[in-house]
């Protein structure tokens, strides 16, 4: 076998296969080296399998609270087998998908774990051993659970988010849940519907402690009234087991317990770089872990480069690691395709949460002088006729030239829609431009209007009078 290339990618995830696809759509040759399964975290053991159990778990919700609407089903429950099932029969057909666009690409897939030896010297450790000769290095090896020094967070039944996925023969009927974050929320929104008694314990004084502090407020709220037990400004101190798991936590000054089947930690995720270079002579620079990149994601070792999870500063997003991976394998072949830096968050709980661009507190923490549109989803007819939970749609505006800087949207299908108002961001239109739009009747996206036409009230009313 030919073992020189032009390009040799580590990680086969959403950042891994789309920069090795667009490096061969420029006419290199490339590899791709994976030590688990195409496809990487988000496909296998991330956002593909928890939003197809998601999608099962809303189901299940809505059959039981169906009886306002005038249906009535008896003996509504859920098998879940069937479900895991469900959920890796839909990660099978999408993993075949992406190695057939690797093979339609002439793209050589390496099973094993790829370490870097030197500038243009791959090895890769799995079944066989290959050394791989390459111009160019692109290292997309994402992250892995962060687990945190919990005295007793090795016993059965204490796992991460990875090891949750997989285990289809556990039905837990007390679940704690350490960590706030998204993916804590998602799995207490997922097991909640199913019935399990969730408690969450987050650290830091308010769940998704990192999105607007409205969309924090907001699901607390919801969850709370769908039973899920919420402790923030509370610090883990140790886990126990007789019989049963104790999770012991600190809370204004006491030590409390919540007693539990199964312990989900979920308190982030860390780079993954363990054992990516084979020689101690051979450094890259690093910040708190995570590899550091230029504006071309090149590090600090010439022909170099890295993207997604890996690197500093990320976003620890799908989306925005595929983004990154066209522009790296774009500076690489020597094409210009820079990268984007208007990047979605989205999350998956009941109702969805989805942000972009400036947040007003982000807006002043920079100085720049902003308003906000916000319209109460409530109002909305096809919240109402669908019975959905309270929501908003607000919307970050430049106080001068009412261009619009940002949004952050809790209502459903706010994954879906936050797109235009990405666009809408990039075209520098304004609130104005942006309420002039015609939107369908009756639908979410009637929102988008009202909060416009909002932010546009404000401006209309600030002019001088005559």
């Amino acid at each position: 076998m030919d073992t020189s290339y032009d390009l040799v990618v580590i990680g086969a995830g959403p950042g891994g296969y789309v920069a090795a696809i667009r490096a061969a759509q420029y006419g290199r040759k490339v590899a791709i080296v994976e030590n688990r399964q195409l496809g990487g975290t988000c496909l296998n053991r991330g956002c593909i399998p928890t939003k197809t159990l998601m999608h099962a778990s809303q189901l299940l919700w809505e059959i039981k609270n169906c009886q306002s609407i005038g249906i009535t089903v008896e003996g509504a429950g859920y098998d879940l087998q069937t479900m895991y099932a469900r959920k890796d029969e839909v990660v099978s057909q999408l993993r075949e998908g992406i190695s057939r666009l690797l093979k339609a690409n002439k793209i050589t897939v390496f099973e094993g774990t790829g370490r870097i030896c030197a500038p243009g010297k791959v090895k890769v450790f799995g079944e066989e051993t290959h050394e791989l000769q390459t111009q160019n290095i692109l290292i997309a090896t994402g992250s892995v659970p962060h687990k945190p020094p919990i005295e007793g967070a090795s016993l059965p039944n204490v796992f991460t988010s990875d090891q949750l996925l997989n285990l289809k023969d556990k039905q837990y009927q007390r679940l704690v849940i350490i960590g706030g974050g998204v993916i804590g929320v998602e799995f207490a929104t997922i097991f909640n519907a199913l019935g399990c008694q969730v408690t969450i314990i987050e650290a830091l004084e308010r769940v998704l402690p990192g999105m607007d502090r409205e969309i924090s407020q907001n699901l607390s709220m919801i969850l709370k009234k769908r039973g899920v037990a919420i402790h923030t400004g509370a610090k883990v101190a140790k886990i126990e087991e007789s019989g049963e798991l104790s999770c012991y936590y600190e809370e204004k000054g006491a030590l409390q317990e919540a007693k539990a089947d199964g312990i989900l930690i979920a308190t982030g995720r860390r780079p993954y770089t363990d054992g990516l270079l084979c020689e101690e002579e051979l450094r890259l620079e690093m910040e708190r872990g995570a590899i550091v990149v230029d504006h071309r994601f090149e590090t600090s070792v010439p022909g170099i480069y890295a993207i997604g999870d890996v690197i500093a500063g990320s976003t620890q997003l799908a989306h925005g690691a595929s983004a990154q991976g066209l522009a790296a394998s774009a500076y690489i072949c020597g094409q210009q395709e820079p990268f984007p830096d208007l990047v979605p968050a989205c999350v998956y709980t009941d109702p969805e949460i989805a942000c972009v661009g400036l947040s007003a507190d982000q807006a002043k923490a920079k100085e720049i002088p902003v308003k906000t549109g916000k319209y109460l989803m409530s109002g909305n007819g096809k919240s109402l006729l669908s019975q959905q939970e309270r929501g908003f749609i607000k919307l970050v505006v430049h106080e001068q030239t009412n261009k619009i800087l940002g949004a952050q949207l809790m209502c459903a299908r706010a994954t879906d829609m936050i797109s235009e108002i990405a666009v809408a961001i990039k075209a520098e239109m304004t609130a104005g431009q942006l309420a002039e739009v015609i939107r369908p009747h009756p639908t979410f996206s009637e929102g988008i209007t009202e909060a416009a036409q909002e932010v546009d009230k404000k401006a209309i009313h600030s002019l001088p009078k005559r």
